[in-house]
């Protein structure tokens, strides 16, 4: 098992400073970049030991704190375990600043995280790959739309609201990836239900994207996070399977 290194990284936007997560081999050598985007509960210890798990497998992982605007992390206190009765008043806190994280802060925060990448000299020259959960999901792809020849690969993993009718809807940045692209979309998911899921793949096939959309049985929105009730371990260990694959593929 490759030796990780984590270390708390601050990254300058043109708002102010993200503060992120940085695990790598800890070799020093620099290794393929994986861009890594939280789900709304943000950036904590279980965020931190999927990047770990990331770089165990030889990538330079960063997780950036997408509520910076908000205060460094953790922008609220979390308990070890979230459960359906924690969920309100968690999300009564963190929504607005869900809802805050508009079109154009990801694509203009996107640029800075992307930039500090390639000045680090634990990442390797060339494009990264990106990753993202539930709402960072959403990210991913405007990500790789709006930065096409900085992304090397996009994946996302139990993703909502993909699909809009504004015409700043998540999918319609397909017409502008041209990475490959890989989704594990959640069974019982009320943000993302059967409809959406076939505009989201119709929207990549008709942009020519390179893709694999796959529908993970069973599994609830939120099942790759270990530290809340929505987490199933088959589910997630697949999603693993997944991502590492792509990121063989990519680099």
């Amino acid at each position: 098992m490759t030796a990780v290194q984590g270390t708390a990284v601050d990254i300058t936007t043109e708002d102010g400073v993200a503060d992120a997560y940085l695990a790598r081999p800890g070799d020093g050598a620099p290794r393929p970049g994986v861009l890594l985007y939280q789900d709304a509960f943000g950036l904590r210890p279980h965020l931190r030991a999927m990047a770990d798990r990331l770089a165990e497998a030889g990538y330079a992982v960063l997780v950036p704190n997408l509520f910076y605007r908000h205060g460094r992390a953790p922008v609220m206190e979390l308990p070890e375990f979230i459960d359906p009765a924690a969920r309100p008043e968690i999300f009564e806190t963190l929504y607005p600043y869900v809802l805050a994280l508009t079109p154009e802060l990801i694509v203009r925060d996107a640029d800075a995280y992307l930039r500090w990448m390639e000045e680090s000299p634990l990442v390797a020259d060339g494009p990264v790959a990106v990753t993202g959960y539930c709402m960072g999901a959403r990210l991913t792809l405007a990500t790789a739309g709006a930065h096409p020849d900085r992304i090397a690969a996009a994946a996302g993993f139990h993703g909502s609201r993909l699909v809009t009718d504004a015409p700043d809807s998540p999918h319609l940045a397909a017409e502008h990836i041209t990475c490959e692209v890989y989704f594990g979309h959640a069974d019982n998911d009320r943000g993302l239900p059967p409809e959406q899921i076939a505009r989201f793949e119709e929207a990549l096939t008709a942009a020519g994207v390179r893709h694999t959309c796959e529908v993970y049985a069973g599994a609830e929105h939120g099942y790759t996070q270990a530290d809340t009730s929505a987490y199933d371990e088959a589910a997630a260990e697949r999603h693993w399977v997944a991502l590492l694959d792509l990121l063989k593929r990519a680099f």
